[in-house]
């Protein structure tokens, strides 16, 4: 059995060789070249594995994001361009911006692809209920070492999300909840979650509202929050409850679990190697500022 947390390290070590692809210029750039411009791009580009993907389909499986956004993006993209045109240029894209990076020189990349290559294959014997995960994984391999890293992350990034996403839902979390949860927990800005997600004030305070109604949301004095805990600023305005970093652990954990039949493909050991080879990769993409922030 493979501890999750040593599962964890080998996902986010090597995640930024991911990640990168919604920050770097080279994608933006070219999908410009396409006509789609601002958060279409990051839409249809996330979204074209499953086709000429609808609002709809995008809004329940992205989670989080204000479907006012999506709807502006989707389906207009496709009349612009083909969902293929635009997987090709998203890795067209995480090539460039990896190589301009020199990620491709950065550690032992074939041993690292064969252990991440092996974790995302395993993953697609358990498709059952990961409909983004599951969409990815009808691309081709690209068959080239750099991309075929940027691709088998790009599967257990997404084989992840779709886990967390069931745990949100299975804990009756809205999604602007979801989000407030997770900036009153410290771990990401939440002006930095506002400015990407788009919803609007009045949706914030509701699901400030609410979740302290549930106790999660520490209440908020002239002094700051009554119950410790880092500060999340803006309309959350407080850090979590002792219930509240309670429930965040639990999420965490039970995605951490839900992400396990990816790994123990490769047991302990192996994922171990994998979060050891990964590490110079993870570190190579955030010191040449492809994340962006």
């Amino acid at each position: 059995m493979v501890d999750p947390h040593v599962a964890r390290r080998a996902w986010r070590r090597l995640e930024p060789v991911h990640g990168m692809i919604y920050f770097v210029p080279e994608a933006s750039e070219r999908y410009a070249a396409l006509g789609l411009t601002g958060m279409s791009g990051y839409f249809a580009s996330r979204a074209a594995a499953f086709g000429e993907a609808g609002p709809e389909v995008v809004i329940a499986t992205f989670f989080n994001f204000n479907p006012v956004l999506v709807r502006r993006a989707l389906p207009a993209a496709w009349e612009t361009t083909t969902p293929a045109k635009v997987l090709a240029a998203r890795l067209e894209a995480a090539d460039a911006a990896l190589r301009r990076g020199g990620i491709d020189r950065a550690g032992a990349l074939d041993e690292t692809l064969a252990l991440a290559r092996r974790a995302a294959e395993a993953a697609t014997e358990h498709p059952h209920g990961r409909p983004l995960f599951a969409a990815h994984t009808s691309l081709p391999w690209p068959g080239e070492p750099l991309r075929d890293l940027f691709h088998a992350q790009t599967l257990l990034r997404e084989f992840r999300g779709d886990g967390h996403v069931a745990v949100l839902v299975s804990e009756g979390l809205s999604p602007v909840e979801a989000l407030a949860l997770h900036a009153a927990s410290g771990d990401v800005p939440e002006i930095f979650l506002r400015a990407t997600r788009g919803w609007p004030e009045e949706a914030w305070t509701a699901a400030a509202t609410s979740l302290r109604s549930r106790g999660l949301l520490a209440d908020v004095t002239e002094d700051g929050p009554s119950s410790g805990g880092p500060t999340g600023g803006g309309s959350a305005g407080a850090g979590l409850t002792e219930a509240g970093r309670r429930l965040r652990a639990h999420i965490e954990a039970r995605t951490d679990a839900l992400a396990l039949p990816a790994y123990a493909a490769l047991g302990e050991e192996g994922c171990r190697r994998l979060a050891e080879l990964a590490q110079p990769f993870g570190r190579a993409v955030v010191s040449a500022g492809l994340l962006g922030r």
